[in-house]
């Protein structure tokens, strides 16, 4: 497949712009819907096959100001009725289509604390996206405006300049709030108590923060460098961070208010339980949870060979079992790390899978090969207890499921082997037991997510949750949108 460089793609930006500012009568409708979407660059397939550096290379101002340019400047808004933050879309692009990209980042940050962290990671195209009348006009949502590319760029834009500016803290109170857990749920909930001029201490059980943004998003897909800005920023406004320190284990979560002087206590430790399949052989050597897999090759930077102590097992041929984004960040990290072959195993069709279609695009391209309508039955060794191999079973989609998507039927008799040295399980995740399992009182699922009321309090009192570990897995705006709810809640709880 033929890529258009990154200085095609902005020259031919360059003279559009140029074009359109040449007219002398405001863009109309038909106008705006006439200018082209503009194509994100991105690294050469070949070339980002052997590297770790971020694939999507970032939009030129033109680029951004352009794409600005598509937005119908919609009075209802339904862009914004699809973000989980409810920021003003149409504001920020407005003042990006005028060139005021400060202005826009600032609109942005008015509600979301993390743009450079959206702008990449979240699927905009079932969000906000999705809604867009530009999208609906043109019959497809790929043609929406690309609100998250924008996004990301503005806010790069204001990192990268220097131009980052530190919120107002307001005077001491003398209140003191305890943070478990260091993801975007949490970054939010620091953030907006801070500046309530509460003390806000931050409790990891790794040894660097950022939860699953930097353990398991790839470097590929979100650089880590943009995490640890979030974090220097929090340090800046006097967030305490407390790191290699595993509440449940060094400290029980009642001891916090109990003894330790917090006034609230915020949960937000994720959905960090692997989930697997529970077959014959996932035991053997080479079978890993996708969160291990990452967690080495992320975190602990197991990809620098020659360098990093990380162990990372490595053989020719690599299975990843499911089809989210996990799987995919699991399947195009097993490339990175000098794989032969790298397949994807799916039960259903590329239409029921949950990935977003930029990233399973970005994986074929790497050379990832997929195998739908396939599942593994069970897993087979060697006589020295490592994986050689795999029974697979094919399927055909049945009517569908509690999800909404076709469920995959067994077709019998259809077993076969598939050869295979590594094996990684991408099925999903479960809340974090731990703060469950060990603080009596706190009301959770019967699947172990925490229960919360809709200001997002737990069962306990002056205890809070929210994230992943209310949700389940899922998105980082989902997160935050959660995080600023309990916030919200626990400074209103620390005014009485």
């Amino acid at each position: 497949m033929s890529h258009p460089t990154p200085e095609a793609l902005a020259e031919a930006a360059c003279k559009e712009l140029s074009s359109l500012k040449s007219r002398t009568v405001p863009l109309t409708p038909r106008d705006r819907l006439g200018i082209p979407v503009q194509e994100m660059p991105t690294q050469d397939p070949v070339v980002r096959r052997r590297n770790v550096q971020e694939v999507a290379c970032g939009y030129t101002p033109e680029q951004a100001q352009l794409e600005s340019m598509r937005c119908l400047q919609c009075k209802n808004a339904p862009c914004v009725q699809g973000c989980p933050v409810r920021i003003d879309i149409p504001g920020f692009l407005k003042l990006a289509a005028d060139g005021d990209f400060e202005g826009a980042c600032n609109t942005i940050k008015k509600n979301s604390l993390l743009p450079s962290v959206c702008g990449r990671v979240c699927p905009q195209e079932v969000q906000c996206q999705e809604n867009c009348t530009v999208g609906k006009a043109l019959k497809s949502v790929d043609k929406a405006v690309s609100i998250g590319r924008v996004e990301r760029f503005v806010a790069d834009l204001e990192r990268e300049t220097g131009r980052t500016k530190a919120p107002v803290i307001k005077p001491p109170t003398g209140k003191k709030v305890a943070v478990i857990g260091t993801g975007p749920a949490s970054i939010t909930v620091a953030a907006d108590v801070r500046r309530e001029g509460h003390t806000v201490v931050m409790f990891e059980a790794f040894h660097k923060p950022g939860g699953v943004l930097v353990y398991g998003i790839p470097e590929f897909r979100l650089p880590k460098r943009i995490v640890q800005a979030e974090f220097d920023a929090l340090t800046a406004m006097g967030v305490e961070l407390q790191t290699n320190f595993v509440i449940g284990r060094t400290r029980k979560l009642m001891a916090l208010l109990d003894e330790d002087g917090f006034d609230a206590v915020f949960i937000g430790t994720g959905a960090g339980l692997p989930k697997f399949m529970n077959m014959a052989g996932e035991n053997l050597v080479g079978v890993f949870s996708a969160n291990e897999y990452l967690t080495r090759a992320n975190l602990m930077k197991a990809y620098d060979f020659g360098r990093a102590d990380t162990p990372i097992y490595r053989t020719g041929k690599v299975a990843v079992l499911g089809g989210g984004n996990v799987a995919m960040d699991a399947a195009r990290t097993a490339v990175r790390l000098g794989a032969d072959e790298v397949h994807i195993i799916y039960r259903r069709t590329e239409v029921e899978m949950p990935a977003r279609v930029e990233e399973i695009a970005h994986a074929k391209e790497e050379g990832v090969i997929f195998h739908l309508l396939e599942n593994a039955k069970r897993l087979i060794g060697d006589e020295n207890g490592c994986v050689t191999g795999m029974e697979c079973l094919r399927y055909e989609l049945g009517q569908p499921d509690a999800s909404g998507r076709r469920r995959p039927v067994e077709i019998k008799g259809s077993e076969f082997i598939r050869e295979i040295g590594t094996v990684i399980v991408a099925i999903g995740n479960d809340s974090n037991p731990l703060i469950p399992r060990t603080t009596a009182g706190l009301g959770t699922t019967q699947w172990g997510n925490v229960i919360v009321d809709d200001k997002g309090k737990t069962s306990l009192d002056r205890v809070f949750a929210g994230g992943d570990i209310v949700l389940g897995a899922a998105t980082v705006i989902l997160a935050m949108g959660e995080g600023r709810r309990a916030a919200a809640s626990i400074n209103e709880l620390l005014r009485k």
